[in-house]
């Protein structure tokens, strides 16, 4: 069939799939096309001027016409090299019996523009053939595509709205070498399926969609292939064949010549890679490199999560991780420092600067331009952007940044706000967590640096509060899990939101909402490593006896070994992971062992005096093909079918930025025998000593149940309001007006005002609102 427009499809089959993602590639010039290499083949192409990927897989099959066919990404075991660790120039092979397809992937550095030169070599008798799914604009079910000609030469177009594609090829020559072409829509008339039915390509169509569309041709063996992006399809086409016209190596050596550069550029504080055994040394250099690929051109200082999307194959998301989160951002930001980069890292404070919400938060994640994907609140990524603000500080390259404001809004914020978050940073619950505490703890710390006056007083207020509380509210004992450790207690992975008024809510269900049946564990017996941060940011001292017997239940708990080494849960009964069939996470699965957590508890290991060298070697043995760090492993027995192996990567994110931000942290903390991120501020005020302030904290949303004898009490509201007040039943009434502290508005009540009272009451009249019509009553107690 030729000359007429491909059949719409009828249901919707994913042919192809994201899958892991085992390198990734991107430009250093004006040019910023980024790619993906996932199962041997590219799988996901990202245009400057939109967020979203604009094709989602680009393959190969060879066939010869006569019923054999084989596509690519379905061969066992291809080969991936990098000649330089420094560079991401991926060449990647096929080695079949009959043949061997060898291409490399680089993009135009001068162009939005990506380049593939490939070969194919073996039985004469086999053809090479293109097959691209495109994904233009928001919207993957409105692409359309042509077979078209562009100034004498075919090309193959997509286009939806003012984003366009073209696909030129080129042989070795120059000439134009697309051959016969077709385009149909996914499920229905693409190449594959006309393969998949008649074991050759008998379809021509010249024109599909509106709807999920791909694009397909005959090669040359030889030859050079561009994809060009742009504002139309004709734009596209232009850039495409302006970038053949100079060619592949041109464009890899200028590509190569401008990541070397960038290397041999960054100020080196420290030969980490000197001191590190050969493995390790390639994946601290290979994780800088990484870092960088995910900055995006467009918007400087803004660096997605991923490139790849979790369990592509299974997933339609439109995010999948090509999103910012602040808190991923700042980690990575950390990792740019220690590695000398100060440019990349000022700008991504200033994305930060430019991204805060008016009321002093970030949002859950963003697209690069800044437009909200996810609405939820996660306190500690307020937090972030402070000690990012601080270390930039604290290293002499803050410069005359104008931070001052974007740090008054987040300590506002978290005052307001804290210490309980909407989410921790997995995402998923609501309540008081103990990672979340050290990361607003420190950044009012850190913050209170920049402030002057009340404002810093009142930060230093909630910091020490906070940092005095972080016990009450985390920690439990004598409960199930203490009990079968033959521990004293432990931290928790999330307190209730109730924990603030209510001493025994961690006895309460918390859910864990990545299962398809919540266990209906109780927060008591819910545990993570979150509260390994307390000693990284120096809260809590690694010989405190309640972080020895929290990280005696997390180790029995958490911990997997694996052939690769030691890696851990998030939480225990952990949702988010494949299915223990090794079927893809689908809103419910197992979670798996997280290279990134191997990290972290490095980092406590080098607090502990412990060698931190094999949970470095256990990251680096976790890596895929391509040598990058995944989200997670797999920790269960091998499952040939999903490709899944003990100690090796899973189908979840690859890379994950973090986790290589992690990598080149612990080289350095390795290095310097102390956290290297560990903010300077919160370490001399605390030194891992829990502080004993003379005062308690009432909010609204938390209110102390008693007083101790000799404490005062200090009313925080975030508007002007005055205490009327008794004690031992309304007894000696007094007022007292609130002071403007610039982060709340506080009210102290002397204790000597207290004193033999065994009881307060009081209410309160706010400027906005008047009375606002209830009593409150607080015990006071004796210091025994």
């Amino acid at each position: 069939m030729s000359g007429v427009k491909a059949p719409a499809a009828q249901w919707r089959r994913p042919v192809w799939s994201t899958g892991r993602k085992d390198c990734v590639g991107t430009a250093l010039g004006t040019g910023r096309v980024w790619f993906t290499i996932g199962r041997g083949i590219v799988t996901e192409v990202f245009y400057p001027r939109i967020d979203i990927p604009q094709i989602r897989d680009l393959g190969f099959l060879v066939a010869d016409g006569r019923g054999f066919w084989q596509e690519l990404k379905a061969t066992p075991d291809p080969v991936l090299e990098l000649e330089d660790a420094r560079v991401p120039l991926p060449t990647i092979r096929h080695p079949q019996g009959r043949f061997e397809f060898t291409f490399r992937v680089c993009t135009d550095p001068d162009r939005d523009a990506l380049l593939i030169d490939f070969a194919l070599t073996g039985d004469p008798e086999l053809r090479a053939y293109l097959l691209c799914a495109a994904r233009l604009g928001e919207d993957a079910h409105a692409n359309r595509a042509w077979v078209g000609s562009w100034e004498g030469r075919r090309v193959l177009w997509a286009e939806q709205g003012p984003f366009g594609m073209a696909i030129s090829c080129r042989d070795p020559d120059g000439r134009p070498a697309l051959g016969v072409c077709s385009v149909g829509e996914v499920g229905a008339s693409d190449l594959w399926q006309d393969f998949h039915i008649n074991g050759r390509m008998t379809w021509e169509y010249t024109e599909a969609g509106p709807g999920e569309v791909a694009l397909a041709g005959v090669l040359p063996r030889l030859g050079t292939l561009a994809v060009g992006l742009g504002t139309s399809k004709e734009a596209a086409a232009t850039t495409a064949w302006s970038s053949l016209a100079e060619g592949f190596p041109r464009a890899a050596d200028d590509y190569a010549r401008r990541w070397r550069a960038w290397h041999e550029g960054r100020r080196a504080p420290q030969d980490i890679t000197g001191g590190l055994p050969p493995a390790l040394a390639t994946l601290y250099t290979r994780s800088a490199t990484v870092i960088k690929v995910h900055e995006d051109r467009t918007f400087p200082g803004a660096l997605v999560a991923s490139l790849s999307v979790p369990w592509g194959e299974a997933s339609d998301t439109l995010g999948g991780y090509h999103l910012v989160w602040s808190r991923d951002l700042v980690e990575s930001a950390g990792a740019l420092l220690a590695l000398g980069a100060d440019k990349e890292a000022r700008q991504v404070l200033a994305y930060l600067i430019g991204t805060q919400r008016a009321n002093g938060h970030w949002l859950q994640n963003q697209w690069l331009g800044g437009k909200p994907f996810w609405n939820g609140v996660q306190l500690d990524e307020s937090g972030f952007p402070v000690l990012l603000a601080s270390a930039l500080k604290a290293q002499g390259i803050l410069g005359d940044m104008a931070v001052a404001d974007m740090i008054f809004r987040a300590l506002r914020f978290i005052v307001r706000q804290g210490p309980a978050t909407s989410q921790d940073r997995w995402e998923e619950d609501s309540g008081v967590n103990a990672f979340t505490l050290a990361v607003t703890i420190a950044a009012l710390v850190e913050g209170a640096e920049f402030l002057e006056g009340p404002a810093r007083a009142c930060a230093l207020m909630f910091a020490d509060y906070w940092n005095a509380r972080i016990e009450s509210w985390t920690y439990v004992e004598d409960d199930p899990l203490s009990r079968q450790f033959h521990v004293p207690g432990h931290y928790i992975r999330m307190a209730p939101p109730e924990i603030l008024n209510d001493r025994q809510a961690d006895y309460e269900i918390l859910p864990i909402k990545n299962r398809a049946d919540d266990p209906h564990v109780a927060a008591c017996c819910q545990v993570s490593n979150d509260f390994l941060q307390l000693v990284r940011y120096g809260l809590r001292d690694a010989r405190d006896p309640h972080i020895v017997a929290s990280v005696t239940v997390m180790d029995g708990l958490l911990k997997t070994m694996t052939p690769s080494g030691m890696v851990w849960h998030r939480y225990n009964d952990d949702g988010y992971g494949e299915h223990d069939d090794g079927r893809p996470f689908d809103g419910s699965g197992i979670g798996r062992g997280w290279p990134l957590l191997t990290g972290e508890r490095g980092h406590y290991a080098i607090a502990s005096g412990d060698d931190p060298l094999p949970y470095l070697q256990a990251m680096a043995a976790m890596t895929g093909r391509g040598g990058l760090l995944p989200e997670q492993v797999w920790d269960s027995a091998p499952i040939a079918h999903y490709d899944l192996a003990p100690g090796r990567p899973s189908g979840s994110a690859m890379p994950l930025v973090w986790a290589h931000g992690e990598f080149v942290k612990l080289c350095h903390s390795h290095a310097l025998g102390a956290p290297f991120d560990r903010p300077v501020a919160t370490w001399n005020r605390y030194r891992g000593a829990r502080p004993k302030p003379g005062f308690r904290i009432w909010q609204r949303h938390q209110r102390p149940q008693h007083l101790k004898a000799g404490e005062e009490l200090r009313i925080a509201l975030p508007v002007p309001f005055m205490v009327h007040w008794g004690v031992d039943g309304w007894q000696t009434l007094r007022d007292t007006l609130s002071e403007d502290w610039a982060l709340a508005h506080v009210a102290i009540l002397p204790p000597e005002a207290l004193r033999g009272a065994r009881s307060l009451q009081f209410t309160l009249r706010l400027q906005t609102e008047g009375w606002i019509g209830q009593d409150f009553h607080i015990d006071v107690i004796g210091d025994s």
